[in-house]
């Protein structure tokens, strides 16, 4: 882009267009339902807090205009889906990363494909660059290892504090996506909520930051002996 002077490398990448399409989904949706539960009184404020929450939650940047926690369950419970998919790969955002979840869908369609014709070889791709197996076999482990260190450290917060699913649901998602606020107790803040799940939390927050595998890898004993 900087040498072409042209922004046409970034509407190229066919990462980008999933990701602008995500977020243009999930803020139209959003809005609309923000109008026909009659949330705000005029359609400007709907426009206005709906696009901003949205940009805000699904990039994992936090920042909160206004109460989205209280906002009617549809609306929420679409941006936080929204906040695990994050930003693009490369990114600082939170989250899984946009190609990920792309190449979990398409491994997915293949694997229904093979199942009608079990002798075809299928290739997947992005854009026209052709992902190898072992780059899909990565991001399957890396996807499978999220969903496992996600429900544990619900497990752990449920098990350790007595606090209820909702706000235990929300605090992790927002902490190990790298998010901020939550729904339900921590919708405000977590000052209310004790030491250990605080600790539970910021031990979520770096599995997040540094996407798993990176902390993970200093549990293992193979690790140490080299």
């Amino acid at each position: 882009a900087w040498k072409g002077k042209s922004l046409r490398a970034y509407l190229g990448d066919a990462e980008l267009r999933t990701y602008l399409a995500i977020q243009s989904l999930i803020a139209l949706a959003s809005i609309i339902a923000l109008i026909q539960l009659q949330t705000y009184d005029n359609l400007p404020d709907a426009i206005r807090y709906g696009l901003f929450e949205t940009v805000s939650i699904v990039t994992t940047t936090g920042f909160s205009t206004e109460g989205y926690a209280y906002w009617p369950s549809l609306v929420f419970t679409m941006l936080l889906i929204g906040s695990f998919i994050g930003g693009c790969a490369g990114s600082t955002g939170g989250g899984v990363k946009v190609i990920r979840i792309w190449l979990m869908f398409k491994q997915g369609a293949r694997e229904i494909k093979r199942l009608v014709h079990p002798a075809a070889v299928m290739t997947i791709k992005v854009g026209n660059k052709a992902i190898s197996d072992p780059v899909i076999e990565s991001v399957s482990g890396f996807v499978g290892a999220y969903i496992s260190v996600f429900t544990l450290l619900i497990i752990a917060v449920l098990a350790t504090t007595g606090m209820d699913f909702l706000t235990a649901f929300s605090a992790v998602a927002a902490s190990i996506n790298n998010l901020g606020p939550g729904l339900g107790e921590v919708a405000d803040n977590y000052a209310s909520i004790s030491d250990t799940a605080k600790w539970i939390l910021c031990f979520g927050m770096l599995l997040g930051r540094l996407e798993i595998f990176t902390l993970l890898v200093l549990f293992s004993s193979a690790f140490w002996k080299y």
